[in-house]
């Protein structure tokens, strides 16, 4: 079948459904799954089929990433909605979930927010959702862009790395929460605190453990301690981003025994990167919160595994080479984020299935929990009748190298490169449609920008 055509069955001796993974045939009309039939009973026929038969290929759920930076407008030359949504075709994402930063202008108010949609106009080749945030004195703009349609809102309690989305204190949030409260959206929190005692130290720039020191555990705890504390208090539901440090881990159990409606992610950098493996001015390694220990990791691996952290995502956040600082390998200046979008699914299976965990465990990671946490669970994150037809096909046992020439997103700079990982992505359908099939993509874009209209206003 040709890339950008629609499909009316898809066929699989490996369908990862939620009863299990069984050889099924998928029916799919008006972009919609009309029926799941396993192998061996009668399928119906329709005129006119046209049958993706992928042999013993994995089919599972398109990929919900709900983290993802894309820039546009405003910087652009970092990522854009066409790059970045090409990248998450060729990694099996079907739906991603834009931030509202760091774009120019951020997704503020109604009109940034529309602003937003029309420079994502006719450029997502996956379908889109998009993060309002709230910043100082934002309160009275939040309930007109739930009407418009964004699925929940992002904050700061640091700065965020750009002055126009400037962080926000308690004295900010108690506004914004009371309007937040009973609409059913959720507030998506970047954790970390500044805190007075920790200094910049006079150790060399160019050694990790020198920018580690300046971002310890106990400002994500700290953080997370408010959080909770505004949680319990307006019953409105919170959300963790990129969790990096285990030693919240307890405060957060805690906090959801006490009734705290809360959830947690955490990214494939942190479970696959450690910093004891990040040589001197790799600066493309630096995030924040950081890349902790080794040790650290696998406490997060254990969380994981223990339902103790919700959902797995990208943080995919893209610049320029230039702004990495690679020539000087200061860790202090450079800027800090991670591009992974693409990889996603592979860096999550590669060491994933080394611990123990099953292909619906990357379902409900990777897929139902994200599509939950943007407000999709009635359309996306698992095959089910009635819901969107949103597919990735692939071998999950193939391992391919990550090499620059193979990178779609725009800025190819990333900390994966010449990493050798398993779970090669053959095609990806959004809606019944093939936006990637064997390293080609539709001509056009094919994805949907995404308003969530279920607001209890």
């Amino acid at each position: 079948m040709e890339v950008g055509s629609e499909v009316s069955v898809v066929r699989s001796r490996k369908v990862v459904l939620d009863s299990g993974i069984c050889p099924a045939h998928i029916f799919i009309e008006g972009g919609k799954i009309v029926d799941i039939v396993p192998e061996g009973v009668t399928a119906p026929q329709t005129t006119n089929q046209q049958i993706l038969d992928v042999g013993d290929l994995v089919v599972m759920p398109g990929v919900v990433d709900s983290h993802v930076h894309v820039n546009e407008p405003g910087r652009t030359n970092w990522e854009g909605y066409w790059t970045a949504t090409r990248a998450a075709a060729a990694g099996g994402i079907t739906t991603i979930a834009d931030m509202p930063l760091n774009s120019i202008p951020p997704t503020t108010t109604l009109e940034n927010f529309q602003t937003k949609l029309h420079a994502a106009r006719d450029k997502c080749f996956v379908d889109t959702v998009f993060w309002g945030g709230i910043v100082p004195g934002n309160q009275s703009a939040l309930r007109p862009m739930i009407k418009a349609g964004v699925p929940g809102f992002k904050c700061f309690l640091i700065h965020s790395g750009v002055d126009e989305f400037p962080a926000v204190t308690e004295a900010d949030l108690q506004p914004a929460l009371a309007q937040l409260k009973g609409t059913g959206r959720v507030l998506l929190f970047h954790a970390e605190r500044e805190l007075e005692h920790v200094t910049p130290p006079l150790n060399n720039p160019r050694d990790y453990t020198t920018f580690l020191m300046t971002r310890p555990d106990e400002m994500e705890v700290e953080a997370i301690r408010i959080v909770i504390k505004l949680c319990l208090q307006y019953r409105v539901h919170c959300h963790i981003v990129h969790l990096s440090t285990a030693e919240a881990l307890p405060i957060i159990n805690e906090a959801r025994r006490a009734g705290a409606m809360l959830t947690v992610e955490t990214t494939h950098h942190y479970l696959s990167l450690a910093a004891e493996d990040i040589l001197h001015g790799a600066t493309h390694y630096k995030c924040c919160p950081p890349i902790r220990t080794r040790s650290n990791q696998e406490q997060l691996w254990s969380a994981l595994k223990a339902g103790k952290i919700d959902m797995v995502v990208s943080d995919h956040s893209p610049c320029t080479a230039d702004l990495k600082l690679l020539q000087s390998g200061d860790f202090l200046k450079a800027w800090g984020g991670i591009s992974s979008l693409q990889f996603g699914l592979p860096l999550f299976w590669t060491s994933a299935r080394q611990r123990g965990f099953t292909l619906q465990d990357v379902v409900n990671l990777m897929c139902k929990n994200t599509a939950r946490l943007c407000g999709l669970e009635n359309r996306k994150g698992s095959l089910v009748v009635g819901k969107d037809a949103d597919l990735v096909i692939w071998d999950p046992d193939r391992e391919f190298e990550v090499r620059d020439t193979s990178i779609h997103h725009k800025n190819k700079l990333t900390p994966y490169l010449g990493q050798k990982l398993q779970g090669d992505v053959f095609g990806t359908i959004v809606r019944g449609k093939i936006v990637y099939l064997q390293g080609k993509f539709s001509d056009k874009p094919l994805g949907e920008h995404i308003l969530i209209n279920n607001a209890q206003l």
